[in-house]
């Protein structure tokens, strides 16, 4: 299930490209968010009774977490190149054990890191052609550690919290932030109806769908292991572009793939292993 929500983030990319041509991304993203809570609330409009006081807290600050990242890459996007700003957000795959074992003591196992390092540098082969460091690139790091946070911060809460209610309270903390966000350069309406079809498929699918999957999955795989899974997505991204936008397949992207598959299938392999001994 967290393989097909990487693919739908994949997939995302090639339906979103094109788009942020003609709508700033914080904006994109306050329309994405917004859209998704009121489709999950209108959904089931009783999960709003399953807020409390303790319940707000945890979701809105994993909502937080969620909204920084988004709106710290998408800060450090204007001021660098996409494929840097691929590689770096990618990097939540090596930050998020590091957070895991720092905040929560987590014990992250060699094989696990193993893993972590063969993620890495597949994305490395699929993102990079060649790295520069400045301000856009910091921007990036700093979105690529809030996700980690998320991740983290998912995992150790998801598991006692009703999902359906935590995606809700999630999505609109982001809905809120990206809105606060868009203000800066002014909040603007969709200016057509591709536009328009890119923001629903988004919010339905890349949004309210993909992280309640998320938010499920994480109440037991731990939070090193939904990160390099998740990294899934830059390869999916790689293999739509080649399949419906024509860019072509080099040996360095088919290595990098090949990298992150290998990382995903280990830490899956590895999972069922202590599943079968439990």
């Amino acid at each position: 299930m967290l393989t097909a929500v990487a693919a739908i983030w994949g997939g995302a990319f090639t339906s979103m490209k094109g788009t942020l041509e003609r709508l700033d991304v914080n904006s994109f993203l306050a329309w994405r968010f917004t859209i998704a809570t009121i489709v999950l609330i209108l959904i089931k409009p009783s999960v709003l009774r399953r807020f409390n006081k303790e319940f707000i807290k945890k979701g809105a600050l994993v909502g937080f977490f969620l909204g920084s990242g988004y709106i710290f890459q998408s800060f450090g996007l204007t001021l660098t190149t996409v494929s840097n700003t691929g590689f770096i957000t990618g990097l939540y795959v090596v930050l998020t054990p590091i957070v895991a074992a720092l905040i929560l003591k987590k014990n992250i196992t060699r094989i696990e890191w193993f893993a972590v390092f063969m993620a890495t540098v597949g994305l490395a082969l699929l993102s990079l052609n060649g790295l520069s460091f400045g301000l856009g690139e910091f921007l990036v790091l700093v979105s690529a550690l809030f996700f980690a946070l998320h991740i983290v911060g998912l995992g150790e809460w998801s598991k006692g919290l009703d999902t359906y209610a935590l995606t809700v309270l999630q999505l609109g903390t982001c809905a809120l932030l990206t809105f606060a966000a868009s203000l800066k350069s002014g909040f603007k309406v969709p200016p057509d109806a591709g536009v328009w079809w890119s923001i629903i498929y988004t919010a339905l699918f890349a949004t309210a769908l993909a992280f309640i999957v998320q938010t499920w999955a994480q109440s037991f795989i731990k939070p090193s292991s939904v990160a390099v899974i998740l990294a899934m997505e830059v390869v999916f991204a790689a293999a739509f572009g080649i399949w419906l936008l024509s860019e072509p397949l080099t040996i360095r992207i088919a290595l990098g793939g090949l990298l992150v598959i290998a990382a995903m299938y280990l830490i899956i392999l590895l999972d069922q292993r202590k599943t079968e001994k439990v």
